[in-house]
């Protein structure tokens, strides 16, 4: 055998060998202490959740019977509760709708596959199927929506498909930002069809 052949047979048998020895190596390292990342578990679980969310057109005393407005009822078929973390939250991972009411009682709603709602920061996180139909008609499909509570502004940087059927259009595009009502928002980028009536 000529010695450039045997060396390169002895190459090709020697980073065999090298790559069987990393292939078979195993963590055996038990992860303790500081580095060891701690179980976290709900301080509950609620199953056929619904939490009703109202307010007063008055600030209320103890004895006051006052009439209070329903603003939004969530339903979910289980509700997990974090709030006894530094970073508080609250799950809902089998799915959830939530029906929200304007001033005049008109019901839009918004259903997901599942959702986290983060009490510090009041956003919440929908995942998966995202559907929002408002009192009007209009209908948005994302794959992700995020709502910001507290300013009641919606947002997403996943494909939507935003459905007028009062406009006869349909916008498909990525990323987008819209009020609650959805009289402002803002397309990032966008394709669509546009019907046309004719008289």
């Amino acid at each position: 055998m000529r010695p450039g052949k045997t060396r390169k047979i002895y190459c090709i048998a020697m980073a065999c060998a090298m790559a069987m020895s990393f292939l078979g190596c195993e963590d055996q390292y038990q992860r303790v202490g500081e580095e060891k990342a701690d179980p976290v578990y709900p301080q509950g679980v609620a199953r056929n959740f619904t939490l009703n969310y109202t307010e007063s057109p008055k600030a209320l005393n103890t004895q006051d019977s006052s009439h209070t407005r329903k603003m939004a009822v969530l339903r979910s078929p289980v509700s997990e509760d974090y709030t006894n973390l530094r970073f508080k939250y609250r799950t809902f991972p089998e799915g959830l709708t939530v029906e929200h009411y304007d001033e005049e009682g008109r019901m839009s709603t918004i259903t997901a596959d599942s959702a986290i709602i983060y009490d510090q920061t009041n956003v919440v996180d929908l995942r998966g199927n995202v559907v929002m139909e408002t009192f009007d008609g209009k209908r948005l499909q994302a794959e992700q929506l995020y709502w910001d509570r507290g300013s009641e502004w919606i947002f997403t940087e996943s494909r939507f498909t935003l459905t007028n059927p009062e406009e006869g259009s349909v916008l498909n595009g990525i990323g987008m930002d819209f009020n609650r009502e959805f009289t402002y928002f803002n397309a990032h980028r966008t394709g669509g069809e546009l019907q046309v009536r004719e008289e």
